[in-house]
């Protein structure tokens, strides 16, 4: 699965300026990959991490920490839709 398509087809699913969880999106692979959501999920954080990366750099998303706007991804954090 494209986990870039897959944390974008998250974020159109919210209401406009909810975000998502890293962790939401690395769930919705393990799910897709067959693995067990319940533990397996976190084998995916490393792509679900270089994924948002490049949705950043391109500037489709956006990052925040408990409402606050972030300009790189670091420690833990939301993703959002570009207003």
């Amino acid at each position: 699965m494209d986990v870039q398509g897959a944390t974008l087809r998250l974020l159109a699913a919210r209401a406009p300026g909810a975000t998502v969880c890293p962790s939401e999106v690395a769930r919705v692979l393990a799910k897709a990959a067959g693995a067990d959501v319940a533990g397996d999920w976190r084998h995916f954080m490393p792509a679900v991490h270089a994924a948002v990366d490049g949705l950043v750099e391109a500037g489709a998303v956006r990052l925040s920490r408990k409402g606050r706007p972030m300009a790189v991804r670091a420690g833990p954090y939301r993703i959002g839709r570009v207003d």
